[in-house]
């Protein structure tokens, strides 16, 4: 396929940055089933750099970034109409800067170029040809090949069992505050994906296992009276939550890609509450945790918590 050049790039730095970087020289490729002692960790910059990706319903995004405000704090940039695909395409986007995380907002106008929207989030890579490289090597398989962009470059990376996530650079590095809390990508697997999933995962991130708890409390995903398996990693790239399950959930467990750690759970659910958003379950405490599951204005599904089993 012929290769065009995307217009800007597709996370939210585009409208927030400072310093000077410089384009990483390319690189020979490498097999992607590369030994696992490849230093991964190299290429993460910060979870403040891991942007959650966001695409409201049309219309809605100006909902959305002030009930999420009003919610947790924080400021965005200005919204631009821009195209953030290698393919053409319009979306409204706006980078939201908050305390709990960092979010990169889309209102599509035109329909969304396959396969983007399913990407989770954006890492920020210290080298980008590298970063894409131990993808590979990790295991991972690149769907949207690298392309330049006129700030950076992109490529769209998956791993085992269809976890996607954006990979990310730019010739001038952006310069975000650091979080309060950290939050926690939510991935959910089948008992057939999850071992090839974490040797993927823990290559690229150079993560580790904090815990794995087999019997989890299903209260946690909506099954209570059942258990299920609940693995936390933590690497330079932040926190993750894998949930290992048989697929019986009900809603809105597995449509949440991230987890929102608050330190009052009933003043934020309170808040978000009064500023347009939805209870749709909780809050349930298990195991140290009490969490929560909200939507807010144009259908983003988020877990917010309070406390940590870890």
């Amino acid at each position: 396929m012929k290769k065009r050049k995307a217009m800007v790039r597709l996370l939210p730095a585009l409208l927030l940055v400072v310093g000077v970087g410089g384009f990483a020289a390319p690189s020979s490729a490498q097999s992607r089933h590369a030994p696992a002692r490849i230093p991964a960790a190299t290429t993460a910059v910060g979870p403040q750099y891991d942007t959650t990706h966001v695409y409201v319903t049309p219309g809605a995004m100006d909902a959305f970034v002030t009930c999420w405000e009003a919610t947790f704090g924080g400021t965005h940039t200005a919204k631009v109409v821009t195209q953030v695909t290698p393919t053409p395409s319009t979306t409204v986007s706006e980078l939201v800067l908050s305390p709990v995380g960092t979010l990169s907002v889309f209102d599509f106008r035109t329909p969304v170029p396959y396969p983007f929207g399913a990407e989770r989030t954006g890492w920020l890579m210290s080298d980008f040809d590298k970063g894409v490289r131990l993808a590979r090597a990790s295991g991972a398989d690149v769907v949207v090949a690298p392309f330049d962009d006129p700030i950076g470059k992109d490529a769209v990376v998956q791993f085992p069992g269809g976890v996607n996530a954006q990979l990310y650079w730019h010739t001038k590095a952006p310069s975000y505050a650091p979080l309060e809390t950290v939050p926690d990508n939510r991935i959910y697997l089948t008992r057939d994906s999850a071992s090839e999933f974490l040797t993927s995962y823990l290559r690229f991130t150079g993560g580790r296992i904090v815990s794995d708890d087999r019997a989890a409390d299903g209260g946690q995903i909506g099954v209570p009276d059942e258990t299920y398996r609940r693995i936390t990693i933590g690497s330079p790239f932040g926190n993750t939550v894998v949930s290992v399950t048989e697929g019986h959930l009900p809603y809105p467990f597995g449509r949440e890609t991230t987890g929102y750690a608050v330190k009052d759970l009933t003043s934020t659910l309170r808040k978000a509450k009064e500023a347009g958003a939805k209870m749709l379950w909780g809050p349930y405490t298990s195991e140290g945790r009490t969490s929560a599951m909200v939507r807010f204005p144009g259908g983003y599904v988020a877990e917010l918590h309070q406390g940590d089993a870890r």
